[in-house]
């Protein structure tokens, strides 16, 4: 009388048999021709005959639109409505955009260049700020761009004059970058 197997010792030499025919047909598929995309896109009549449909690209947001009259050449500009600055190189394409989380005080709508850099310092909220970028002032209160060294927005301001427009703290770094001594600040409302 012959001994039977378990029924374990089946499954797991079907199991390892199945994995090593697997491990065979890829590496003889990776010895094969391999597919080359399509250089020219096919034209609308070859689509339409095929019944072919290409996928549809996800829709991503469109990049917010600089606004008009914000000068020329290499500056920032900070919209006062949108709260939200762009980078703009010398041929006038903006390099960078992101929002901001601006002070109690805010600056007039005008033309404006960086008077002061500081690299850190303790805000007047008392939060520890970094790539500080002064350029303008607005009764009495200083009107500066920075961000917080913990990347945090800003406390609620509870009745006091700030003037500090806040950065995430990857765009406060290329503000700082961007952002000269001198460099031209356009403020559109």
């Amino acid at each position: 009388m012959a001994a039977r197997l378990p029924s374990w010792a089946w499954v797991s030499g079907l199991t390892a048999g199945a994995t090593a025919a697997v491990v065979f047909l890829a590496v003889q598929a990776e010895r094969g021709p391999q597919p080359t995309a399509a250089t020219a896109k096919p034209s609308a009549s070859a689509s339409a005959s095929t019944g072919a449909h290409a996928p549809a690209k996800p829709k991503t947001p469109a990049e917010p639109t600089l606004p008009d009259a914000s000068g020329t050449g290499r500056r920032i500009v900070y919209s006062l409505g949108e709260k939200r600055v762009w980078l703009v190189d010398a041929t006038g394409k903006p390099t960078r955009t992101f929002t901001v989380w601006p002070g109690t005080v805010s600056p007039q709508p005008g033309r404006y260049s960086v008077t002061l850099r500081i690299q850190s310092l303790k805000g007047s909220d008392g939060v520890q700020i970094e790539h500080v970028l002064y350029f303008t002032k607005v009764s009495g209160v200083n009107i500066a761009f920075s961000n917080a060294l913990d990347g945090a927005s800003p406390p609620p301001a509870h009745g006091q004059k700030l003037g500090g427009i806040r950065l995430h703290t990857e765009d406060g770094a290329a503000l700082w970058t961007f952002g000269e001594q001198g460099a031209k600040v356009a403020v559109v409302s």
